[in-house]
């Protein structure tokens, strides 16, 4: 039996915990380099998943050699593995970037970002809805220490109202999940496909309660609208390394919906066969109007990247609302695109405020930046890959994604919502570089130079979106996989089933 699966999970957890122990913990130096040592790890385990999954196909782990449906069942497909790879790389820049002097503001810096990532790798690679569960109150909690991490009024109160939500989430998580449990006796992802047209009439009106209150969880982890309020303001009060890795957490929320609402309450599920997709293209697009209308009316580069995220969020959604194998492949391709970027941009903005003196990262004429060419230059390939323009990564996963509609309808809806969100981008971003690079009150050498760790950082994340587009084919490729096991019952059900029944030991 292999143990590879279950490393992306376990590796940060130990790494974090190895962090608390003397004598890394008596020195910030070591626990840097250990940090960085443990993510450079798990970049290569990643690597090695992502590759045996999709060249030998889904890899299953089961703990504790249980029969499913009670067993903890782990499925690394091309999908999570892909996801896992992607989280991997940005915590990787995290606390690179971080090691710059971030991580001073605070205690237990390293081993917070660790379990984050352990939680994201565990909802990512998980199997069952109930540890879905558990690993989104492992990233929560990190997610809370993290988010007020320094200390700071704006901090506490984006804290505050970020904690009580996910709360509320958690608490309506549970209830789905029970009710769930009652009617199928079972929560194991591929069971519950299974199960669903052995249903009477009855059960599948709670059935279907419990979907779209799933559905609910997830789009607010998501932050699509009308749940979106919380996240411009978190996202904006983080520091900047947090912030950057909080790129991947909405992901995890539209994670959640690809992997529920396709495999569960997909094609195959009789009468509760896409019992969400009623509600996605309205939100879909209210979530784009909201993220536009958000960018266009920022006061600061943080805030606009906030509602960036806003207007990618909307954009993964149509991918989702179109329900095809096609449009699913081109949402990961875009997905894995926008965090990148996004991450990215956040770390600018972090350089960009310290250089302008009083005026941080604010839309407002200041001091010229001590390296303005360098941070305008910076900017400028974020900006151009954040709204699709060729010849960078986003214009390829836009493309993609519109490609996709092929119906009147789908085509009508997704070509107007995504590329009017992508105008008001543009002239959100114009104005933002405008202001920042070329309103300059005064000319001064002051300012901090920007330190190496930091550049590489910010390099590392952007250079992502040019490579996606030189091996934009292999990319892809992994995409179209991890779509189809979405899609393909004999890939997420049928396939599944027999080996966790007879092989509970492994793969």
């Amino acid at each position: 039996m292999s143990h590879l699966v279950i490393l992306p999970f376990l590796l940060p957890i130990f790494g974090g915990l190895l962090l608390l122990l003397p004598p890394i913990q008596n020195s910030l130096s070591r626990q840097r380099i250990f940090a960085i040592f443990t993510s450079l790890l798990l970049i290569l385990v990643s690597i090695t998943l992502l590759h045996t999954s999709y060249s030998q196909g889904t890899q299953l782990y089961m703990l504790g050699n249980w029969q499913p449906p009670f067993g903890i069942a782990l499925v690394a497909d091309p999908l999570a593995a892909l996801l896992v790879l992607l989280t991997s790389i940005l915590g990787f820049a995290a606390i690179l970037f971080a090691c710059s002097g971030d991580d001073e503001t605070g205690m237990y810096y390293h081993t917070l970002i660790l379990l984050l990532i352990s939680g994201v790798n565990g909802a990512f690679l998980t199997g069952d809805l109930f540890n879905l569960f558990v690993c989104f109150e492992i990233l929560l909690i990190a997610s809370y220490a993290l988010l007020v991490h320094g200390g700071g009024k704006h901090k506490t109160q984006a804290s505050l109202h970020y904690v009580i939500l996910n709360l509320v989430g958690s608490s309506i998580f549970l209830i789905a999940l029970g009710i769930l449990y009652g009617m199928l006796g079972t929560l194991n992802i591929a069971d519950m496909a299974n199960k669903l047209h052995l249903l009477s009439e009855d059960d599948q009106l709670l059935v279907k309660v419990a979907g779209l209150l799933l559905l609910v969880v997830f789009g607010l982890k998501s932050a699509m609208l009308p749940l979106h309020f919380w996240l411009p303001r978190t996202y904006a009060s983080a520091s900047a390394p947090i912030a950057a890795m909080f790129a991947i957490m909405t992901k995890v929320g539209i994670y959640s919906i690809f992997r529920v609402h396709t495999v569960i309450f997909g094609e195959n599920a009789g009468e509760l066969a896409n019992i969400a997709q009623y509600w996605l293209w309205p939100i879909a697009i209210l979530t784009l109007f909201a993220g536009a209308v958000g960018a266009l009316a920022s006061s600061n580069l943080r805030l606009l990247t906030a509602n960036m995220i806003l207007i990618s969020v909307g954009t993964l959604l149509v991918g989702a609302a179109i329900a095809t194998e096609q449009a699913a492949g081109a949402a990961f391709y875009y997905l894995l695109h926008t965090t990148f970027v996004s991450a990215a941009m956040f770390l600018i903005a972090d350089l960009v405020s310290r250089q302008r003196g009083k005026a941080e990262d604010r839309f407002v004429q200041a001091r010229q930046m001590k390296q303005r060419d360098l941070l305008a230059g910076l900017f400028f390939v974020a900006a151009v890959a954040m709204v699709g323009m060729p010849p960078l990564s986003g214009f390829i996963g836009k493309a993609l994604l519109l490609q996709s509609a092929d119906t009147g309808a789908a085509m009508g809806w997704s070509w107007s919502a995504i590329l009017l969100a992508g105008l008001a981008a543009i002239i959100a971003l114009s104005r933002a570089g405008t202001t920042l690079f070329w309103r300059v009150s005064s000319i001064h050498d002051e300012g901090e130079t920007v330190p190496r760790a930091k550049l590489i950082a910010i390099i590392l994340l952007l250079s992502c979106s040019p490579l996606m587009v030189i091996f934009a084919g292999p990319i892809t490729a992994i995409t179209t996989a991890a779509a189809a096991v979405l899609f393909d019952p004999a890939l997420s059900v049928d396939a599944l089933l027999p080996t966790l029944t007879h092989n509970p030991g492994g793969y």
